[in-house]
């Protein structure tokens, strides 16, 4: 495994239960990624977009966890288009395996280790 990466996760509120279960698999012994999230564990009050764009900008990549939730959060959506004016690579993972929401401009991949670890070992 190469240098940890340091990725930000965009999530719906909704689905931070999913955030929490790619976090909890970075940290088996057996798994092929590992990276340090800069993910937002709390709603920021005031000034949240300038914080937010501090913490994508220091990440080497977004993972953007895509369910049917993420099709009305505003913030999520915000996030990954930061990102890409930031020049910060994204990348889809389908959170349930029964969801195939798709946001557009996002390449979103089945969750999986393999997808995981190729996505944070290219950047």
């Amino acid at each position: 495994m190469a240098d940890k990466k340091t990725i930000f996760i965009a999530f719906a509120i909704e689905d931070e239960k999913q955030r929490d279960f790619l976090k909890g698999q970075s940290l088996n012994n057996s798994s092929p990624f590992e990276y340090i999230d800069m993910s937002v564990k709390k709603a920021y009050d005031k000034d949240w977009k300038d914080k937010v764009r501090t913490r994508i900008k220091r990440s080497n990549g977004i993972i953007a966890l895509i369910s049917k939730n993420s099709l009305n959060s505003s913030g999520q959506k915000w996030e990954i288009n930061c990102a890409k004016e930031e020049g910060v690579p994204v990348r889809g993972i389908w959170a349930y395996t029964d969801d195939r929401a798709n946001i557009e401009g996002v390449n979103t991949e089945v969750w999986n280790w393999a997808n995981i670890a190729a996505f944070i070992d290219s950047l």
